[in-house]
């Protein structure tokens, strides 16, 4: 029998929901090995129904995660169904074709059970520090040369490790032991995630969630639709230039297609560049993941994040661009071009909804990881540590200066990147002046100066963009600085890693975001 739900029961239930992945994920970065997942946030936590279903997630990690996650779980059940579990199984892949798009980020579904029976699966996503191969760079040819693909196999069976497969694992990366941590974190915080999902269900005498989550599901989803019903029908165009360090440039072409009937949006990339021979191609998840972010928190940011909310939002990416890699196209730095997505989406929805309207940022973080040997010859390798530039402005308030949207990553404190490796920090601060003029300026990028302490060759793989083409104003507001990526003062034109010596300096200014609206008179301005 269909078990019904009145109002304040399910507001009880949804909050113990979302505590249940929030504690999740805390339980997660409390016991990660890698700072960019301690100290930076860069995951995802969320539980999925029997159907696969992404029901709730949790507040902490960047929608490019949290959505290719949604995606992924259909995707991995596909090859182990849910009649095929058994307690104490757990699954792993990083198939980046099927999840996030770069073999970086691993995904683990952890089953949770209750009278013998599946009742719903923890997944996270986080960023690993090292699979083995290129590195974080976007050098690599192919994806079998960025690192060791996973496929979909049970990391643990019947509560046992499945020994194998860890092996595999483990001989195929640099520091084993992050990666062990880093994965038991995984698996422990899915298991404290279906502690408290037996603890809710204990409470409301339910025996699975599925009847919440159709109820969860349902009014997500209706509740998109209602909004996207007050639209006005139409195709919206736009695009956006993105240029990269070797000065090869990437256009961003999308159709915001509103169908206010049905209560259905459709973005259509056809029209965009072609994929690269850079490792910067997106993955469909991925694309997914960033277009219904930028969608949603224009028309719906209040809705929660769930099936529901994203089945209105339809996507039309044509096989062989940047935004739909096809295997074997390298996307380590996928994030170069997914987080770069909304600034050609927010001109399409600026055409809807004007208030809502953001005016060009700098787009995705710029990435740094250092290796190389101490001197007495042991090897040392820094996690990702990102950097952000400005925001663009909006209707009624500046630009954020030096913030990561449009992901949820912070920056890696600058201690933590220094006692992970001999790296020194000479200078870390904000440009002035480097966000565009306008009735609300665009927000200031930032400076970051480094070095390393060693005396022998040392590898840095940076990625990096905007360096030629500024982030553009809106509605009369004027564009902001662009970035420079400089090598002892000289710019660098590649993107692959490069080798530098004891003494070299590495310069990296981000751009300020866009202004939006005709600049006031002197003396006048915002921000």
């Amino acid at each position: 029998m269909t078990r019904t739900f009145d109002p304040i029961e399910l507001e009880i239930c949804w909050q113990s929901l979302i505590a249940t992945v929030n504690e999740q994920a805390r339980a997660l970065q409390r016991s990660a090995f890698s700072p960019i997942v301690r100290e930076a946030g860069d995951l995802a936590n969320a539980v999925f129904d029997r159907r696969g279903r992404m029901v709730a997630q949790a507040v902490t990690g960047t929608p490019g995660h949290i959505n290719s996650l949604a995606m992924a779980v259909s995707n991995i059940l596909e090859e182990y169904p849910i009649d095929s579990l058994e307690p104490g199984d757990v699954l792993i892949t990083n198939d980046p074709y099927k999840t996030a798009g770069q073999l970086l980020d691993v995904t683990v579904l952890v089953p949770a059970w209750r009278n013998g029976e599946l009742i719903a699966l923890f997944g996270s996503t986080i960023h690993h520090t090292d699979v083995g191969g290129y590195g974080i760079g976007a050098g690599g040819r192919d994806v079998f040369e960025e690192g060791l693909w996973i496929p979909i196999v049970k990391l643990m069976k019947n509560g046992e490790r499945n020994e194998d497969v860890w092996k595999f694992i483990l001989s195929n990366v640099r520091q084993p032991d992050h990666m062990a941590g880093d994965l038991h974190a995984q698996i422990a915080s899915g298991e404290v995630g279906a502690q408290r999902l037996s603890t809710l269900c204990d409470r409301h005498d339910l025996d699975d969630i599925e009847d919440l989550s159709d109820e969860i599901v349902t009014r997500s989803e209706a509740a998109t639709r209602a909004g996207i019903k007050e639209l006005t029908s139409g195709r919206y165009e736009a695009s956006a230039l993105l240029d990269l360090a070797d000065g090869s440039e990437i256009t961003i072409q999308c159709a915001l297609i509103v169908d206010a009937d049905t209560g259905t949006i459709t973005v259509d990339y056809t029209g965009t560049s072609p994929a690269s021979r850079w490792g910067i191609n997106v993955v469909k998840n991925y694309t997914h993941a960033y277009t219904t972010f930028a969608i949603r928190s224009v028309l719906s940011p209040d809705i929660p994040n769930n099936y529901g909310s994203l089945a209105p939002i339809e996507l039309i990416a044509p096989e062989g661009s940047i935004v739909n890699a096809q295997p074997p196209q390298p996307g380590t730095a996928r994030h170069v071009v997914g987080m770069f997505l909304p600034n050609a989406l927010l001109k399409a929805l600026a055409q809807v909804r004007p208030d809502g309207a953001m005016a060009e940022g700098s787009g995705a973080v710029w990435t740094m990881q250092v290796s190389g040997n101490h001197d007495d010859g042991s090897p040392f390798i820094t996690a990702m540590f990102t950097y952000a530039g400005g925001v663009g402005a909006r209707a009624t308030k500046p630009g954020l200066n030096a913030c990561s949207y449009p992901t949820g990553v912070a920056a890696v404190p600058i201690e933590v990147v220094e006692a992970s490796a001999p790296i020194r920090f000479s200078t870390k601060a904000l440009r002035e002046g480097s966000g565009g003029a306008g009735a609300q300026t665009g927000g200031l990028g930032q400076t970051i100066e480094f070095s390393v302490d060693t005396t022998r060759e040392w590898e840095l793989n940076a990625v990096t963009s905007r360096l030629a083409h500024a982030p553009k104003g809106i509605f009369g507001g004027e564009a902001g600085e662009t970035g420079s990526f400089l090598v002892n003062g000289e710019p660098v034109r590649t993107q692959a890693r490069i080798t530098l010596q004891p003494d070299d300096v590495v310069t990296l200014r981000l751009p300020g975001g866009g202004g939006y609206g005709e600049p006031v008179a002197a003396g006048g301005a915002n921000g």
